[in-house]
């Protein structure tokens, strides 16, 4: 019996030679060996000819690919599928050449088709997983990795990629174990260990993290993305010098590497070397203009440098870049708002929480500017909502408390003041920490021992001071009063006060204390209002001094003396609006006849006080002062006491003495309430002169003047 030969036909014969030439890395002679094949185009007949058709129109495809020839690629598997529409390969390699050309959504259909003929196909769902993830479906492109995964268990591509989209999901735990498992099968991969390094840091177990940079490094020493990242986990341990370096490190590997220069910034930021951080934030700029993290960086380097305009522009570019970005508004109404300018500041926190409704810092913030702008209600409101945000902000807390205090809405504001010894950049939390005594609760004080202890400043105890007697007349045995040495002489003779103590002497004996409070927790425990504010203390200054001031104060010229003090205490918050810049700034009070002037300054202004302008005679008692008692028994034989908002109001009007007080434009102190010309805690004595918005001091300066012509007599 004779046996015949299979045939082989011709195109067979020439996809072999093809395919041979192709795995010899010679796609040029595959393609010209199936160019007579597939060129000219033309209708296939033969319906036993088409999978060789089809196999030569892919090599054609194939072989094109490879040589860089994407268009010709693209229409030769195009007519492989026209031919044969369930040749399944070929729809994953045109898949993959559309990803590469950008053409997402055409690559997007080719991997569905492929996946509805080969539903099975791990790699399919995987690839299709990284079109979607381009596209940002995250949510799709995750569950196509889920997919391929289930298919697959062992497919370490997909599991690598499934690290990514669930870190961009936040789904951390997730992301971390999608990272190991790619790491079980693929130990080396280094880009795996650096996004197992990310996640780690995201969820703050940066030592690990820095493990995971490290051993990516090992793998890839020259990696600078890593390096980078590495100097973010160095930085969040506060290793900054290490930190430094390895920022260094990344940026020698790669010097156009914008991101490496941010996080440089960042470090020499946290190393107090502003003007180098400012380098590396515009080096990154430079390198990348629209990049809004650096532009953010830079306003916050160039407010800590004091140039607030330059952080105003840098804020504002930050926005231009990214107006998404609620911190870089609310950063910018910061700026704004120390710049006094508050209507732009408003604007800009609610920019903030127009993006970022729940963003607590900048309803607190809006609150501070509307207090400022005197919208009190709606500041109320600002303080409130960051509240609900969250219930331990302390700042919002306090802002809220000062505010209400100032409306007179006392009950409120008492209990909320209390939070001041919550606040870590409060004095009065380490007092609790310092005393050896609870706290006095507003329990019976009957048959118990009261150590009170001074945490705020002078004048808040000149007016606090009236609660001793209320203290004593709840039945405390003993008040002990541990206080600035300033006070001591005056405060000894003061009703309730059994003894006066400095502080460590104080502090040492705590223990023997049944309790301790502050004065300024007083009006909460005795349940104070407007309507209830205990008249002054009655202070007693001793005829023994007045005796030794009286020579001086009678050398005046006869008529009115009117004791001055023009600037505060230096290291107070609102010292720059509350002091005056210079004596000479008072200069129209001179001109009413009569009146004599007499220094009370203490502290910065004595100079001036020591050598007044032309025209300004001076007598200088102020730095003669030894401390409150003298000061009280000067003022005591003065007709009037003009000053600025300090302790000086306070004393003098606790000693009757008829005071006149300047406020400043902002942050009035909550204690002179507002759009008041008196005081309810100094009823008959004090009067206020307020700067009004926009007023310079020479204007509230007049209306001083023309007060003091009306009450001593006619201007000269």
């Amino acid at each position: 019996m004779t046996h015949t030969r299979t045939l082989v036909s011709p195109i067979t014969q020439l996809n072999q030679q093809a395919i041979a030439l192709y795995s010899a890395d010679d796609f040029a002679g595959a393609l010209s060996t199936v160019l007579p094949i597939v060129e000219p185009e033309s209708a296939i007949e033969d319906d036993a000819t088409v999978q060789d058709m089809a196999d030569a129109l892919n090599i054609a495809g194939a072989a094109s690919c490879r040589l860089g020839k994407a268009e010709d690629a693209e229409r030769y598997w195009r007519r492989c599928l026209h031919a044969k529409p369930a040749y399944a390969q070929v729809y994953e390699s045109l898949g993959a050449l559309l990803r590469s050309c950008g053409r997402l959504s055409a690559a997007k259909a080719m991997y569905r088709q492929l996946i509805a003929l080969r539903p099975d196909h791990a790699d399919a769902h995987n690839q299709l997983g990284a079109v979607l993830y381009a596209q940002g479906y995250r949510e799709d492109a995750e569950a196509s990795y889920r997919a391929a995964l289930a298919l697959r268990p062992e497919h370490a591509e997909a599991h690598y990629n499934h690290g990514i989209v669930l870190h961009d999901l936040r789904r951390l735990h997730e992301a971390e174990t999608a990272y190991r498992e790619t790491l079980l099968r693929l130990p080396a991969h280094a880009e795996a260990h650096n996004n197992l390094g990310n996640v780690l840091m995201d969820l703050g177990r940066v030592v690990e993290a820095d493990a995971a940079y490290r051993e990516a490094l090992t793998i890839r020493p020259q990696y600078p993305e890593a390096l980078n990242n590495l100097a973010g986990a160095l930085k969040a341990a506060h290793r900054l010098t290490e930190a430094e370096l390895a920022c260094r490190l990344a940026l020698t590997l790669r010097p156009d590497y914008a991101e490496a220069h941010v996080n440089l910034g960042a470090v020499l930021s946290d190393l107090e070397r502003l003007r180098e951080a400012e380098a590396a934030y515009r080096n990154a700029i430079s390198l990348r203009p629209n990049y809004a993290e650096a532009h953010y960086n830079l306003g916050v380097a160039l407010f800590k440098l004091e140039r607030l305009d330059e952080a105003v522009a840098a804020y504002r570019e930050a926005i231009r870049s990214r107006p998404g970005i609620a911190p870089a508004h609310n950063n910018l109404g910061c700026v704004l708002r120390l710049l006094d300018r508050l209507p732009e500041a408003v604007e800009a926190f609610q920019e903030a929480l127009g993006t970022c409704p729940e963003l607590a810092e900048a309803h607190y913030n809006l609150g501070a500017a509307l207090a400022q702008l005197g919208h009190l209600p709606e500041a109320e409101r600002a303080y409130r909502r960051a509240l609900e945000l969250r219930s331990d902000y302390s700042d919002a807390h306090f802002g809220l408390a000062v505010l209400l205090l100032g409306m007179g809405r006392f009950e409120e504001g008492w209990r909320r003041y209390e939070c001041r010894y919550v606040q870590t950049g409060f004095v009065h939390r380490q007092t609790a920490e310092r005393l050896s005594c609870p706290p006095w609760q507003g329990d019976a004080l009957s048959g118990r021992s009261l150590l009170v202890w001074q945490e705020d400043g002078l004048g808040d105890m000149l007016q606090f001071s009236r609660y001793f007697a209320l203290l004593k007349a709840q039945g405390a045995v003993h008040i002990a009063f541990a206080c600035a040495p300033a006070l001591h002489r005056l405060m000894a003779s003061v009703d309730g006060v059994d003894v006066v103590l400095d502080h460590e002497a104080a502090a040492a004996r705590a223990s023997t204390f049944d309790c301790w409070t502050s004065l300024l927790s007083a009006p909460l425990h005795m349940r104070t209002t407007v309507d209830t504010i205990p008249r002054p203390v009655r202070l007693n200054v001793e005829p023994s001094l007045i005796e030794q001031w009286r020579p001086l104060l009678d050398a005046l010229p006869p008529g009115r003396k009117i004791g001055l003090v023009w600037k505060g205490n230096a290291k107070h918050h609102n010292d720059a609006n509350r002091s005056i810049p210079s004596l000479a700034t008072l200069a129209p009070l001179w001109s009413v006849k009569g009146l004599s002037f007499v220094s009370l300054q203490k502290g910065q202004g004595e100079d001036e006080a020591r050598n007044p302008p032309d025209g300004q005679p001076l007598l200088d008692l102020g730095s003669m002062a030894t401390d409150f008692a003298d000061t009280a028994a000067i003022i005591a034989q003065l007709d009037l006491v003009i000053c600025v908002d300090t302790s000086t109001a306070h004393l003098a009007a606790s000693l009757g003495k008829p005071c006149w007080v300047m406020l400043p434009e902002k942050d009035v102190d909550w204690r002179w309430m507002h759009e008041r010309g008196d005081s309810p805690w100094y009823p008959h004595t004090l009067r206020l002169f307020r700067r009004e918005r926009g007023e310079g001091w020479p204007v509230t300066v007049e209306r001083m003047r023309q007060a003091c012509a009306g009450r001593f007599g006619a201007s000269s």
